[in-house]
């Protein structure tokens, strides 16, 4: 099963950091390039635990639907989503989150399992670990850009 692994220091708040990540809202914010949308269970706002979320989007021009729900849950150090439907065999996401005076390390773990057998692994190594990693790095830019500006974060989660 391919793994991707992601570490992101952020100049924020473990709570801050924790919140945008499990915001819906900057969620699509950070995939406006596929046009992903929530479109059934929590579809905006903050997703907690046992919460579900269906997203419609555009990925290598076909239109697909995931649905993923929380599974884990310690607020403000780690949280789990794992698909319950979609394109992938299965996923899980593993976000985990560590204070250091002021600054937070966001660390992603992103566990998935392709369909289609030799075909899946082989689309793996060509280039669907890749675009899933992009995905990652780009969502994870997006978290760090508005937890580092008050401004920013505001607009997402205002008090």
């Amino acid at each position: 099963m391919p793994t991707i692994t992601i570490v992101t220091v952020i100049e924020a708040t473990i709570d801050i950091v924790f919140d945008l990540a499990r915001s819906i809202d900057l969620h699509k914010i950070s995939t406006a390039h596929t046009n992903e949308e929530a479109v059934a269970g929590r579809t905006f706002g903050l997703i907690e635990m046992g919460e579900s979320v269906t997203w419609r989007a555009r990925h290598f021009g076909i239109t697909q639907h995931l649905t993923s729900k929380i599974t884990a849950f310690n607020k403000p150090f780690f949280f789990t989503d794992e698909m319950v439907k979609g394109a992938f065999k299965s996923f899980k996401h593993d976000h985990i989150f560590i204070n250091n005076d002021g600054t937070t390390t966001m660390t992603d773990v992103f566990t998935y399992r392709s369909p289609l057998g030799i075909v899946g692994s082989f689309a793996d190594k060509l280039f669907l670990k890749k675009y899933m990693k992009e995905l990652l790095l780009e969502r994870n830019r997006i978290v760090k850009q508005y937890a580092e500006d008050i401004s920013l974060y505001k607009k997402v989660l205002p008090q």
